[in-house]
């Protein structure tokens, strides 16, 4: 982060950082709320580690962390990652088009473990296939590697379809409620799609590769072409989480916070990406392991649509000149 996206942040979030001194004490200014919380995202250090560094309390570094988590998610979110409208899945689908090369396509979908503490009495539900405990982090990406919609808490346990079909964006896409631009004329058997991996349900809206078996030449390159697009989201966590260290280690806050903290997590990146650009001395790669991968079937509409897109691609307006190379 810049000096200058700090100073912008601080100036956003100043008034809801600033508390009033008292005859007893004086307030922690806004500007060290902000520094210390930075510095706990930034390098995932105890609270203990942070007192040596900041001079402050353990339970009141707790305080400062826990509180401005929460302000940061609920001061910054509508700046920086607004509720799509129709205009902004257009502008997204035309990022794609240009990077991947991936038609009417308006975010790549994924999810993610994030290492947790045991919360008590949640017996097996957050722990997870690679023997730990942890949420998921379900995040929709954008061509310039920020997030668009995120849902974060689902237990460990559950499977990508499963949390996709529970969330709020999930029953916002079968409800017809996330505001998505109508096919365009020339190309009606085309729909705006979001692209995931083998973990999630075909659908209308969502595609997924073909299985790896018995493949034919356009299912080949069908599933070579939703790659290049479906990385993105890859790319993204791993921006993420090498920037904001905290998550490369389980999170030693309540499970409430430690949502909290990964909520911040997400809106700083997008202000970052927004305000300073993408720093290519960052590594794409993330240690945050994937959530479940279990095959899921999706509908015959889905699988429809998904031959549609594999026939494009094979079309001379539809091809990339490299494609049969790549495969």
């Amino acid at each position: 982060m810049s000096v200058e996206a700090f100073d912008n942040l601080l100036s956003l979030l100043h008034p809801h950082l600033t508390f009033m001194d008292t005859c007893m004490r004086r307030s922690i200014s806004a500007e060290q709320r902000l520094i210390v919380t930075l510095r706990f995202l930034a390098t995932g250090n105890s609270f203990a580690s942070l007192h040596f560094e900041f001079l402050l309390g353990i339970s009141t570094i707790s305080g400062i962390v826990c509180h401005t988590c929460k302000v940061i998610w609920q001061h910054l979110r509508e700046a920086v990652m607004p509720t799509p409208k129709a205009e902004d899945w257009l502008r997204i689908a035309e990022g794609f088009y240009q990077s991947a090369q991936f038609p009417n396509c308006i975010g790549a979908l994924d999810g993610k473990h994030i290492r947790v503490k045991k919360p008590p009495h949640s017996g097996s539900r957050y722990f997870n296939y690679k023997q730990y405990f942890s949420v998921v982090l379900m995040a929709l990406a954008d061509s310039n590697y920020r997030f668009v919609i995120v849902d974060i808490g689902a237990y460990g346990s559950s499977s990508d379809s499963r949390i996709f079909s529970a969330s709020r964006m999930g029953d916002r896409l079968r409800d017809n409620q996330l505001a998505l631009p109508e096919p365009s004329t020339t190309d009606p058997a085309l729909p705006f799609v979001f692209v995931g991996d083998e973990a999630f349900a075909l659908g209308e809206h969502l595609m997924r590769p073909y299985s790896s078996r018995g493949l034919s030449l356009e299912r080949m390159i069908f599933n070579y072409r939703l790659t290049r697009a479906r990385r993105v989201v890859e790319c993204a966590f791993g921006i993420l989480s090498n920037k904001w260290r905290f998550l490369h280690s389980p999170i030693n806050l309540k499970l409430e916070n430690a949502i909290s903290a990964v909520k911040a997590a997400c809106v700083l990146h997008n202000f970052v990406r927004q305000r300073d650009g993408f720093n290519f001395e960052d590594s794409l790669e993330h240690s945050m392991e994937r959530s479940n991968f279990t095959g899921v079937r999706g509908n015959r509409h889905g699988a429809t649509i998904r031959d549609k897109f594999a026939d494009y691609f094979m079309l001379p307006e539809g091809e990339v000149p490299w494609q049969l190379q790549a495969i």
